[in-house]
């Protein structure tokens, strides 16, 4: 989550506040925070130096105004450039995708192909899963469990194959890798 707090505070400084609403207006597509879980990874990239507050209002509220600092923009482009880590493949692709055009242009290739090679690698399990469950015979009583067990597994490749076109379509029409 730090990650992406740290892509929405470069495009504009933002407050708790804004930034609650940034997550309910795009973020939230695919990725959901609390409040809370927001506030506290603020509060951890405020610790670690990656953000600082850039204005507090003057009155009785106070309202913090937060923005990148040098070290946060490199710890985003790292992790933006860097390999896609986590258990959920989904997530860890679509932060990357929202946040690609504040990219360099030679850069963005790189992070699509990154992301292809992993859901290659991702879909590569799920087919040799497939495999090895179409040769084990299911007893009676679970057949009817074992019919849509299985229907979520032909999701998982069907979506798979079409995150892998899709990202490299993405990736082709986005230029030529460089590097």
């Amino acid at each position: 989550m730090a990650h992406v707090i740290l892509g929405l505070l470069l495009l504009v400084p933002q407050s708790l506040y804004d930034l609650i609403k940034s997550f309910e207006a795009g973020v939230a597509l695919f990725y959901s925070a609390s409040s809370g879980s927001i506030k506290r990874a603020l509060d951890g990239l405020l610790d670690k130096g990656l953000i600082e507050v850039a204005s507090t209002e003057p009155g009785g509220r106070g309202k913090k105004m937060y923005r990148v600092t040098e070290a946060g923009r490199q710890e985003f482009h790292r992790w933006m450039t860097g390999e896609l880590s986590g258990g959920d493949l989904e997530t860890a692709a679509l932060s990357r995708l929202y946040f690609l055009g504040l990219l360099d242009p030679a850069d963005r290739v790189p992070v699509l192909r990154r992301i292809q090679e992993r859901t290659a690698a991702h879909l590569a399990q799920l087919t040799e899963l497939k495999k090895r469950i179409d040769t084990i015979e299911v007893p009676a009583e679970f057949r009817d469990v074992a019919v849509y067990q299985r229907a979520t597994l032909d999701y998982g490749i069907s979506s798979g194959q079409h995150a892998l076109t899709w990202f490299g379509d993405l990736a082709d029409r986005a230029g030529p890798q460089t590097g």
